[in-house]
């Protein structure tokens, strides 16, 4: 009979894991061996969803009160910075650095673990700030962006982690959790998470939510509705047909029950690229990797809601 007390045990302090590597919380101290930290790669989505709600009660609580979207998105932004040390943002930059440094693998690594920033990684720092700003800007969904957006960073770090692609030094978180994640387990979280974003773009769809129009705006806009029909939003006017806030940009093409998982997969879709660069370039993954992963995968879902 399986021991139900160890596997709680078990998933809680994986749940810790992640939490203590991926947020500002502070969970105590945890044991660490390669089984907890593939555990802690495959919770990795959860922590980027409390990440994502906590990152959208900012988006909407500065939209409510400014009344400005673009205001909303460099806030809900520097909160998630905030709430995760700029863990991923600094090993975008060194990563960025590390690729256009032009020097073989060994010393690409150590251009890494400067404590500096180049050129390299500080250009890539601010461009991946900047589109992730604007693409959260122009989206009328924030809120869901930015959920969408975190679980999709952190599926995208295990990913990283998954079996057969190796640590590209023998130190370092990248090395505790390099490999430790089975494709058929990756897959299952992958396919757990793109449920969850679908069933949340659903909810949106038939709940109501709570639409801000910006003052800005010249015309009416038809398309909202609730399940007690269509709402003319009109320019400075607030509508109470929900539980949930967010400014409205240009209306949404499009199921959100699509639009959602759609956007994490191309996150996926990105990351699985530039990840796969990286490897090659350092012959293996580094904490900064996964880090840059991240971002990119955040960045390209957000760019996906910009779109749609």
């Amino acid at each position: 009979m399986p021991d139900d007390k160890g596997s709680t045990s078990g998933l809680l302090t994986a749940i810790r894991f992640a939490l203590g590597t991926f947020t500002i919380l502070r969970v105590g101290h945890v044991e660490v061996d390669r089984a907890v930290a593939r555990r802690g790669m495959l919770a990795a989505p959860l922590a980027g969803a409390l990440l994502g709600v906590a990152a959208a009660v900012v988006f909407t609580v500065a939209g409510l009160f400014t009344g400005e979207t673009l205001l909303s998105a460099v806030l809900a932004v520097a909160a998630l910075a905030l709430l995760t040390r700029a863990l991923h943002l600094d090993g975008l930059a060194d990563m960025a650095d590390g690729v256009g440094s032009g020097k073989p693998a060994a010393e690409a690594l150590d251009v890494m673990r400067r404590s500096d920033i180049g050129p390299f990684g500080v250009v890539t720092l601010c461009l991946v700030l900047l589109v992730q700003v604007i693409a959260l800007a122009r989206s009328e969904i924030g809120p869901l962006a930015l959920v969408t957006a975190c679980v999709t960073g952190r599926l995208a770090i295990m990913w990283g982690c998954r079996a057969g692609v190796p640590a590209a030094r023998p130190d370092g978180l990248g090395a505790m959790v390099a490999g430790t994640v089975g494709r058929w387990a990756a897959l299952g979280v992958t396919a757990l998470s793109l449920i969850a974003l679908a069933t949340l773009g659903l909810l949106a769809e038939t709940d109501g939510w709570t639409y801000v129009v910006n003052e800005s705006f010249d015309r009416s806009y038809p398309e909202a509705s609730s399940g007690e029909g269509a709402a003319f939003l009109e320019p400075g006017l607030k509508y109470s047909i929900g539980v949930f806030t967010w400014p409205l940009s240009v209306p949404m093409t499009g199921p959100l029950a699509l639009i959602l998982p759609g956007a994490a997969l191309a996150g996926l879709l990105a990351a699985w690229a530039v990840g796969r660069r990286a490897a090659n370039r350092f012959g293996g993954v580094t904490g900064d990797v996964l880090g840059g992963l991240c971002e990119v995968a955040a960045t390209a879902a957000l760019l996906v809601f910009a779109v749609f």
